[in-house]
């Protein structure tokens, strides 16, 4: 099995000690979306939506800025993986119909669903300039990820 870029385990410790020591939330949020993103590549930009309502809203994020702060649920790979409730994977955006890009240099995309039980609270959301940039090993310290942010959240 092949070993991720990205090591969960120190990001959920620095988000859980940030937590202990109350931090606010929007701080939770860009911790995360900051040292995801030093990882290095495949991680060239981490951006976090949580829902609201009937859309998603951007709230940190670490890497390019987009112009993509609301997306409807059902719309692009943002809005798909919630309406459809489950992660997504694309390793090549070219061929997805209804991509809505973060940045041009997006070649592929990781959409990790930021979960409390039944309830979906957001999602991480990461794109790569690399095809394929995600396997199964990057979604599963993806997912711890995203799994110790939902319980502090």
């Amino acid at each position: 099995m092949a070993e991720a870029v990205l090591n969960a385990d120190p990001i959920v410790r620095a988000l859980q000690a940030a937590f202990c020591r109350d931090a606010p939330r929007q701080e939770l949020l860009e911790l995360v979306t900051r040292k995801m993103r030093q990882a290095g590549p495949p991680y060239t930009g981490v951006y976090l939506y949580m829902l609201h309502g009937d859309e998603l809203v951007l709230e940190a994020f670490d890497g390019r800025p987009t112009d993509l702060t609301r997306v409807a649920l059902g719309t692009g790979v943002c809005g798909r993986a919630v309406a459809e409730q489950r992660d997504l994977n694309i390793p090549d955006v070219s061929v997805v119909e209804d991509y809505l890009a973060c940045s041009a240099e997006t070649q592929s995309e990781l959409v990790v669903l930021i979960r409390r039980h039944d309830e979906i609270l957001g999602e991480i959301d990461i794109d790569s300039d690399v095809l394929a940039g995600f396997d199964d090993a990057e979604e599963r310290a993806v997912r711890e990820v995203a799994d110790a942010l939902a319980t502090l959240l």
